[in-house]
């Protein structure tokens, strides 16, 4: 029977992304003492339906990297999802806003790994060592759930809220840049609405990925080379709307930019 609810919580979920609808989150409308473990296991599950549809993980993403976020939930360590390749909007591109329900966009940094990291114990420092680039991106965050109400549960096993990825031009060296150092200007419609720094990113953002490396581990996972992983949001999300030209600009990393179509 575990497996079955498991089973009818995954395709709850999948239904209304591809439904374009909220749902009542998972733990009022399906399962109360859904635990952590078992959120993993619906993510799990959701991964292996959207391969068998054809589609690809482009690789995880890191949420909840902010410590004042881990007390509002009352948790101690962020959360991953995963980013396919169907969520990818190219730079300077349209995001059709009847795609999505209610989206909203963070500007972060992302990292391109160029070796395996296998935990447990991953360090901040370990990473950068094994990570090929760093590249700006703005992520798009959906949550299927009605007024992005959730529980830390309830937004695991939605894939942590994941929805589209706009993916900057510019690839650089970690090594070029004191990376919790670099700032971020998200704009809309030529107004700015957040700045932010990647210290905002558990004092670094390369500190994210040592986390995933680390959570992953746990399971007999790894962060694999090839990967391309969204470390965390150095800014907060701004709701979008149709019609709205979304800017974000990142220190030496130049701009990264899309339009909500209508």
């Amino acid at each position: 029977m575990g497996a079955e609810v498991l089973k009818k919580i995954a395709d709850y979920l999948v239904d209304a992304e591809i439904e374009k609808r909220e749902v009542v989150k998972v733990t009022t409308a399906i399962k109360p003492d859904l635990t952590v473990e078992e959120a993993y296991q619906v993510q799990d599950l959701i991964v292996q339906r959207k391969l068998a549809e054809g589609h690809r993980v482009v690789g995880p993403k890191m949420g909840l990297t902010s410590k004042a976020k881990w007390d509002q939930m009352g948790v101690s360590e962020p959360i991953y999802g995963h980013v396919f390749d169907y969520m990818l909007i190219e730079n300077g591109g349209v995001l059709p806003f009847t795609d999505l329900i209610h989206p909203k966009v963070e500007a972060e940094l992302a990292f391109v790994i160029g070796e395996d990291i296998e935990g447990p114990g991953v360090t901040g420092a370990q990473v950068l060592a094994k990570t090929a680039y760093v590249l700006p991106a703005l992520e798009i965050i959906d949550s299927r759930y009605e007024n992005f109400n959730f529980t830390h549960a309830d937004v695991i096993a939605d894939n942590a809220s994941t929805s589209r990825v706009v993916f900057g031009n510019s690839l650089k060296k970690p090594a070029d840049f004191d990376l919790e150092l670099v700032g971020a200007v998200l704009s809309v419609n030529g107004k700015v609405k957040e700045l932010g720094a990647g210290a905002a990113v558990l004092g670094h953002p390369a500190n994210a990925i040592a986390m995933l490396a680390n959570m992953l581990a746990r399971k007999g996972g790894k962060v694999e080379k090839g990967e391309i992983i969204l470390s965390g949001a150095i800014t907060s999300a701004i709701l979008l709307h149709a019609g709205d030209f979304v800017s974000g600009k990142f220190d030496g990393l130049g701009e990264v930019t899309f339009t909500v179509g209508e």
